[in-house]
C-alpha cells in the first residue's frame, strides 16, 4: 500500500514539475517575442520626432495633429511598462495615417528628400512591427492556452502565472494603410 502511495505522489510531482517547466518555457517565449517586437516599436518611436519636425515645416495649420503625436511621446520609451508600450503604440498607429493623409495635400512636402526617406523607413518599420506582432500574438496564444487548459491551469494558478496581453489593432488600423512616397 505504501508503495502505491509513493508511486502516485511521485507521478503527481513529476507532472507538476513538467507542467511548471512548460509554463515557464511559454512565458519565456512571450517575453522573447515582446522583446523582438519592442525593438521595432522603439524604431518607430525614434522616427516620430523627425517625421513631426519635417511635416511641421510644411503644415503650419495642422499643429493639433502633430501635437497629438508629440504628446504620445511625452514619457521616455524605457519608462513605459510593456502594456503601456502596446497601448501607446496603438494610439500612435491611429495618428500616423492621419499625418500621412495630411502630407498628401502638400506636394512640396511629398517631394522633400527627408520626408521621402522617413516614409521609406516608416514603411519598413511598420512591416517589421506587423511581422513581430504576429509572432508575439502567436506565442501569447500558446501561453494563454496553456494557462486555460486543465490541469495546467491549476499549475499556472499555483505558481502565479498570469495571462499575457495580445497586441491587437483597432478596426481603423485594419483598413489598408498605404504610405506613399
Amino acid at each position: 500500500m505504501f508503495l502505491y502511495v509513493f508511486i502516485t505522489v511521485g507521478i503527481a510531482a513529476v507532472l507538476v514539475v513538467l507542467g511548471y517547466n512548460r509554463g515557464v518555457s511559454y512565458r519565456n517565449y512571450v517575453q522573447e517575442a515582446f522583446s523582438t517586437m519592442d525593438v521595432y516599436l522603439k524604431k518607430r518611436w525614434d522616427l516620430i520626432p523627425n517625421l513631426v519636425e519635417t511635416v511641421k515645416n510644411y503644415t503650419a495649420h495642422e499643429k493639433s495633429l502633430l501635437t497629438d503625436l508629440s504628446e504620445l511621446r511625452t514619457r521616455g520609451y524605457n519608462d513605459l511598462s510593456d502594456a503601456e508600450k502596446i497601448n501607446t503604440n496603438l494610439q500612435i498607429g491611429k495618428v500616423l495615417p492621419q499625418i500621412i493623409a495630411v502630407a498628401e495635400n502638400y506636394p512640396e512636402l511629398k517631394a522633400n528628400q527627408n520626408y521621402v526617406q522617413l516614409m521609406e523607413q516608416m514603411s519598413l518599420v511598420e512591416d517589421e512591427i506587423a511581422n513581430a506582432r504576429k509572432y508575439y500574438n502567436g506565442t501569447v496564444r500558446e501561453y494563454n492556452t496553456f494557462l486555460d487548459l486543465f490541469p495546467t491551469s491549476i499549475i499556472g494558478r499555483i505558481f502565479g502565472m498570469k495571462h499575457a496581453v495580445l497586441f491587437e489593432i483597432t478596426s481603423q488600423q485594419r483598413e489598408n494603410i498605404t504610405i506613399e512616397e
